[in-house]
């Protein structure tokens, strides 16, 4: 009979209070959440987590990571993966004692995700101390050095965000580029040149030469969050002058090096809003729903139709399924343009209107919990989850008891069939419970952060009468028409909003809101 090893894989997750400040793309259930599935993915079992919340990278000392290390020179741990070698810390004397002494003595199989690090394979592991000196490097000198370029370039910070805000308005790279043309913006090209910065591009005729392929290439830097970005390109060899790309997997990224220019919220609803890009009609109208309005019933994106000819009034939204010649996919979902930004203006002021003024009744309907009581339930959840740990590890020591009593003819074959099916039995049910706490956990913190994020935006437009693709971009994800109802004798169409963070709100939560009936 095989059995799997009593030692754990350690999922460790840090986060300093300069990582906190920099956004979500460290935080704690972010890591958890590329932990988990990696951990998943690759087939790792018996996962435990351990979390410093608010330490440093330079400081060693912190709760978890402590008991860990006692762990791993005790010989329970089998793998330890982090996010990155960042995650691990920034004192590369330290981390190289780790990764290169007590993990190889030790036995332990060390995996640095977005690095590409594995103790497994040694050409990898050959590459990490060198890791370790960059990320120590970077945490003393590169965001004293980045922050005095940044002072220098705040005439190029302000164009970085009014191009993001462009984007957020509804606004596609090539008509970014004519906006930025026609106001006189000088191009990247001018800039660098005009700062001393040496180019490789010959400076062009006209100052103002702005086009598409810069403007896309300016909204999909993740340097903009404040990270640095290393192995973008490569030469085939140092004699080849021609630059090659590398694909993005091959990236090595330091996150929060410097100051952001664009917050990660930002970041992340434009690169969502680039995937849908939008293309002007033939008359050059467009319309800010175009991507975001969607087919209720086949989930298709519903088209813009207008015409040079329409008046506002005529302009409109056609499910795309519906139109395919000679194909019944989906009924006509169709809906005027003037309609759709009533309704959906009019659902935005009731939900930001319920949400501001009922806060804890908010929270309570969304199921998340008060910061208390969240923090006193999630804290017992981690303890149930550590005595589950323990007890499946005892239970690996009295199978290796009972496995050797029954080799030394002390415990008959009977009895041993019948406490080893006890135990299997037993640990195949705590891995269960370890799994459950494990998603409850992520879920709950997930949940909370969600809800305080999207309680943030609505308090940004509390006095909102107009709606501009702006904040139509910053608090909604979809909109879904269904078809009409001429039931009652007249015609009714039914509109349902998915808000970013939160998704689609029953009309019964806010009717209740509205009616202080949640408390």
């Amino acid at each position: 009979m095989l059995r799997q090893s009593g030692k754990i894989t350690a999922l460790y997750c840090r986060l300093s209070r300069d990582d906190e400040l920099q956004g979500d793309s460290n935080s704690i259930v972010n890591q958890k959440a590329i932990l988990s599935k990696y951990a998943k993915e690759n087939h790792f079992s018996n996962t435990a987590f351990f979390v410093d919340d608010g330490y440093s990278g330079t400081n060693f000392n912190s709760p978890s990571w402590s008991e860990l290390l006692e762990r791993i020179e005790n010989g329970e741990v089998a793998t330890l993966i982090v996010k990155d070698m960042s995650r691990l810390g920034r004192d590369y004397l330290k981390v190289g004692f780790y990764t290169e002494v007590l993990f190889v003595e030790k036995g332990v199989r060390f995996i640095a995700i977005n690095n590409g690090i594995d103790s497994a394979n040694q050409q990898d592991s050959d590459f990490t101390p060198f890791l370790n000196i960059i990320n120590e490097w970077y945490a003393k000198d590169t965001s004293k050095k980045i922050r005095a370029v940044m002072k220098s370039k705040g005439e190029a910070a302000e164009v970085v965000k009014r191009i993001f805000a462009l984007c957020l308005d509804g606004y596609g790279p090539s008509q970014i580029a004519r906006i930025l043309k026609e106001d006189k913006v000088i191009t990247p090209t001018i800039h660098f040149q005009q700062t001393g910065r040496a180019t490789r591009n010959t400076s062009p005729d006209n100052l103002y030469d702005w086009d598409n392929k810069t403007v896309a290439g300016i909204l999909e830097r993740p340097e903009y969050q404040g990270h640095t970005v290393n192995f973008k390109t490569y030469k085939q060899s140092y004699k080849s002058k021609k630059t090659c790309y590398n694909p993005e997997e091959k990236w090595l990224v330091f996150e929060n090096t410097h100051e952001a220019i664009i917050d990660a919220d930002t970041w992340k609803r434009v690169q969502e809003l680039r995937k849908n890009k939008r293309r002007p009609t033939r008359t050059g109208k467009t319309n800010m729903f175009s991507g975001i309005v969607r087919c209720a019933d086949c989930g298709e994106k519903l088209y813009y139709c207008t015409s040079k000819n329409f008046e506002a009034r005529q302009d409109h939204f056609v499910c795309s399924t519906s139109r395919l010649k000679g194909k019944e996919v989906c009924s006509t979902h169709f809906i005027r343009a003037v309609v759709l930004e009533q309704g959906v203006l009019a659902h935005m002021r009731l939900t930001i209107a319920c949400v501001a003024n009922h806060e804890e009744q908010f929270r309570k309907a969304m199921g998340a919990k008060q910061k208390a009581e969240a923090k006193k339930e999630l804290a017992a959840k981690r303890r149930q989850l550590t005595q589950a740990e323990r007890r499946i590890e005892e239970l690996d020591r009295l199978f290796k008891r009972i496995y050797e009593d029954n080799a030394n003819g002390k415990l008959s074959d009977n009895r041993f069939q019948m406490l080893s099916d006890d135990y299997e039995q037993e640990q195949e049910e705590l891995r269960k419970k370890l799994l459950r706490l494990n998603e409850e956990i992520n879920e709950q913190e997930e949940q909370a952060e969600n809800i305080d994020r999207f309680i943030s935006k609505v308090q940004k437009y509390l006095d909102l009468d107009k709606l501009t693709p702006s904040v139509l971009n910053d608090m909604v994800k979809a909109v879904y028409v269904h078809a009409p109802d001429k039931s009652k004798g007249h015609r009714e169409q039914q509109i349902d909003i998915s808000y970013d963070l939160v998704g689609i709100l029953p009309a019964s939560l806010l009717n209740d809101l509205q009616n202080g009936e949640t408390a």
